[in-house]
């Protein structure tokens, strides 16, 4: 419609701005001295959204972070559209490897660089202006719902509890997610399914204290071999999972799937450049794409112990510790991948090592059926504004609520990301094209459009 592209014409430098104050905003969820920044952080989105026109916001307090919800009814008899995202952002470390700070967002060559930029700020705040769009435009044609958690990066762990306490408040007929990517924006692309989770963390323990390496080493076993080797042993020549029963549940993509998953545009030299490896690695008998869509994997996220200062220390170490995470694939549960995981750590002991293993958090895997009416309505907004029917794929993340509104609301989850996968998300340097929030502001009206009309 045109009104639309010219109201967004009108105040896209607005737009911007706002986002780039909301990226100011050092919401770690992670770490607790940054609570106050959290309220902060969600007392501007209640802000933002009653700006943009949204009837009702309220700040709801949780045993952890604040929830935002807000609403704009039109119409009891109209489908109404649950917004769903996270103002929380991933702690910055390593700082040394930004160009940049990391919350004084700075754009260059289109792009924004700043924690949160893609990840989810830049994308749910797509929908705010969505929202400002329609509602300046007098052609809503949904009602819409917004739930924009703080704790999505540290497992949404209160969530569960307020779904729970408010069903009825956010009874809705899908929920509406931009948590995602697209394949490019030459190539969109609609995420029909997500990675399931599960996060843990090992300690070893060897001798009482930090030993003199030259003294003990040879007679005492150090902490960190022993992780490394136990690590190690988790995958075999070929790359596969060596964890007892870890395939059990995995439900095997389809001849028809892998074609359609093969025809996706995909350049194996750009992609090992732009990360800066010579050679790819992964699973034997899958390609890069399956890889990251299809196949459940383990990584080890980060490993400790002993002397890691400036200069030298001839130290053998008392304890040594890694954080492990698996991406989990359709039927898998994270429940029992977590608990195999656990015991499959603390069975592999060797001796001379103690082991403690815990659980961070998890998240099942979760599915959307193309035959939908929110999905074809967001591929038919897609086809809109890109002139191109999106490519449907699946992406290799996790979003652990998904499974949870489905189960406590009854209702589907339809993704409409416009990320992409080289925005550094988790990683320094995260970045957002400027270009992909308007487009992602351009195409949310043309969703709520044709969803109405399904």
């Amino acid at each position: 419609m045109q009104a639309w592209k010219d109201y967004q014409e009108q105040n896209k430098d607005r737009f911007l701005n706002e986002l780039l104050e909301l990226l100011r905003i050092p919401s770690i969820s992670a770490k607790s001295e940054n609570k106050a920044h959290m309220v902060a952080c969600a007392e501007a989105v209640k802000q933002r959204l009653l700006e943009a026109g949204a009837d009702t916001v309220t700040i709801y307090p949780t045993a952890g972070h604040p929830i935002v919800y807000g609403e704009k009814m039109i119409d009891p008899s109209k489908p109404t559209v649950l917004v769903y995202g996270h103002y929380d952002v991933q702690p910055v470390d390593p700082l040394n490897l930004w160009h940049s700070d990391p919350f004084d967002p700075t754009i260059k060559d289109g792009k924004i660089f700043a924690r949160g930029a893609c990840d989810d700020k830049g994308q749910f705040y797509m929908h705010v202006k969505a929202l400002e769009t329609m509602v300046k435009t007098n052609s809503l044609t949904t009602n819409i719902k917004f739930c924009i958690e703080g704790e999505e990066e540290v497992g949404s762990p209160n969530l569960g509890t307020f779904v729970k306490a408010n069903k009825e408040l956010l009874k809705a007929d899908v929920v509406l997610i931009s948590d995602t990517a697209m394949i490019s924006m030459e190539n969109p692309s609609i995420d029909i399914g997500v990675r399931g989770l599960s996060y843990i963390e090992v300690e070893v323990t060897g001798p009482n204290r930090d030993l003199h390496s030259g003294v003990y080493g040879g007679a005492v076993a150090n902490p960190i071999t022993m992780l490394a080797k136990m690590i190690a042993s988790c995958h075999d020549e070929n790359n596969h999972i060596t964890i007892p029963g870890f395939y059990d549940d995995v439900v095997e993509a389809t001849p028809e799937e892998r074609k359609l998953m093969a025809a996706a545009p995909y350049d194996e030299k750009e992609y090992s450049s732009d990360l800066g490896v010579e050679k790819l690695w992964g699973e034997k008998g899958f390609t890069t794409n399956e890889r990251t869509g299809i196949r459940p994997t383990l990584e080890l996220n980060g490993i400790w112990g002993g002397y890691t200062g400036e200069g030298a220390k001839t130290v053998l170490p008392s304890k040594a510790f890694a954080k492990i995470s698996a991406r989990l694939v359709p039927n898998q549960s994270s429940e029992k991948i977590t608990e195999k995981l656990l015991n499959y750590f603390k069975s592999i002991a060797p001796a001379g090592v103690s082991i403690k293993a815990f659980e961070h958090h998890g998240g099942e895997p979760y599915m959307t059926p193309v035959d939908s009416k929110a999905y074809k309505a967001a591929a038919a907004a897609i086809k809109d504004t890109f002139g191109k029917d999106a490519i449907p794929v699946r992406g290799g993340g996790s979003i652990p609520i998904c499974a949870l509104f489905e189960k406590e609301l009854g209702i589907k989850i339809v993704f409409m990301g416009f990320g992409l996968d080289s925005d550094n998300l988790h990683s320094p340097n995260e970045k957002y094209d400027i270009f992909n929030f308007y487009k992602g502001i351009e195409t949310i009206p043309y969703f709520h459009k044709h969803f109405a009309e399904a």
